[in-house]
């Protein structure tokens, strides 16, 4: 694996800062800098994507064939850097990243031609219906029920900590359409428009706060939702096996270029605290926990580049993106918890919707007020995409064979 970069390489850096800097407008990084969760307004993010998509740039793990900018691994790794240092906001991925793959590989033609353009240009946003109310780490055990009456499902249940429904056009979902033999061999995926009769979205506030509409997360109920069979993608009764295939790139994404952002925020924020007569930067107890984390993430960056290097020539993360999901989340809470610890007391004023404009003054620095709300934010990231505790035992069976 050759990591150094080639001219052509550092061009494409060059052009990457330049469309930053052209494209990530006052507003949009106003907003970024306030946010509790990674969400703003959804205007400024739809702002952003289709800003991507004028480029060629919104869906870079997409093939080509399907609109993708076919980037090389090595151009994937510095978009990622680039993107992720500027702190610009992320991508709401429950389409691009999530339904989309799995509409490539199992939809039919009508289905590709009605949906992925859309997504693509950000005309329509997504949101994923996984979860229910007892039915979290286990799946397999969901009860929303999709009854078949010849030409269109019939659907009743709910599913839980839905992000972003309060804005979703769509959402994908895993309903049971069988409770015959096992489990997992009754479900089946299918496509639900928000608009729907019977369709009701109810918001979930969490620790960070963030009141209605900026919260993250929702349960969404559905009450007698009539959706046509053609919303079904594959076979009834085969959900389980595209569901699975869903999550290995909900799991497998990079966060090594996110964490050496976050790194950096905490070494401004450190050298901006006092501490016994000096800065909290200077503390040599404070520097070796930092030392120690970025060595941790150093050693995440090349585990990523040699896992996507060998993706290079296609094919999907496989079991690899339980490891990239277990550790990338440890580490993202590892950093939210030295940012808790850098920013001190200044962390504890509630702010209760940091989003708002307001003439109160700030309760020390600016940026203090969104530290505590996100460090509760990231707690919950080593749960969701399957708890990190499920992906160790997805790692021994299929990758140690145990």
């Amino acid at each position: 694996m050759d990591l150094s970069f080639s001219p052509d390489d550092e061009a494409f850096r060059k052009e990457v800062k330049d469309f930053i800097a052209e494209h990530y407008t006052d507003d949009i990084r106003d907003q970024v800098s306030r946010s509790k969760n990674g969400y703003i307004d959804k205007h400024l993010h739809v702002k952003w994507q289709k800003s991507l998509a004028k480029k060629g740039w919104a869906t870079p793990n997409w093939p080509v064939e399907h609109g993708g900018p076919d980037f090389s691994a090595t151009q994937k790794y510095i978009f990622d850097v680039e993107m992720s240092g500027a702190h610009v906001p992320h991508t709401v991925p429950f389409g691009i990243t999530m339904v989309a793959p799995v509409i490539m590989k199992f939809g039919t033609e009508e289905q590709k031609k009605k949906f992925l353009p859309d997504i693509q240009e950000t005309n329509v946003w997504w949101c994923q219906g996984y979860s229910e109310p007892g039915s979290g780490s286990d799946l397999a055990s969901l009860q929303m029920k999709a009854e078949n009456k010849g030409d269109h499902y019939v659907l009743n249940g709910s599913k839980i900590w839905t992000s972003v429904a309060q804005h979703a056009d769509w959402i994908f979902c895993l309903v049971r359409t069988s409770n015959e033999g096992k489990r997992q061999e009754g479900i089946s995926f299918v496509l639900v428009p928000m608009d729907s009769p019977g369709v009701k979205v109810e918001p979930i506030v969490c620790l960070d706060g963030s009141p209605a509409p900026h919260q993250e997360v929702n349960q969404v109920f559905f009450d007698d939702v009539k959706i046509p069979i053609e919303n079904r993608i594959g076979e009834e009764n085969k959900g389980w096996t595209y569901a699975k295939y869903l999550l290995e790139f909900e799991r497998g994404n990079a966060y090594s270029p996110g964490l050496y952002h976050a790194l950096q925020n905490i070494r401004k924020i450190a050298a901006d605290t006092d501490i016994d007569g000096g800065k909290l930067i200077d503390q040599p107890e404070f520097r070796a926990k930092i030392s120690d984390i970025e060595n941790q993430v150093k050693a995440m960056e090349f585990t990523e580049l040699r896992i996507f290097s060998a993706l290079s020539t296609g094919g999907n993360v496989g079991p690899e993106s339980s490891l990239l999901k277990c550790r990338g989340t440890e580490l993202q809470q590892a950093c939210t918890e030295m940012a808790l610890e850098a920013v001190g007391s200044y962390a504890q004023p509630y702010v209760e919707d940091t989003l708002i404009q307001s003439n109160e003054p700030d309760v020390g620095p600016s940026y203090a007020k969104t530290i505590a709300p996100y460090y509760f934010s990231v707690r919950k990231t080593s749960i969701f995409a399957g708890s990190n505790e499920v992906q160790r035992n997805i790692m021994a069976k299929a990758v140690l064979g145990l």
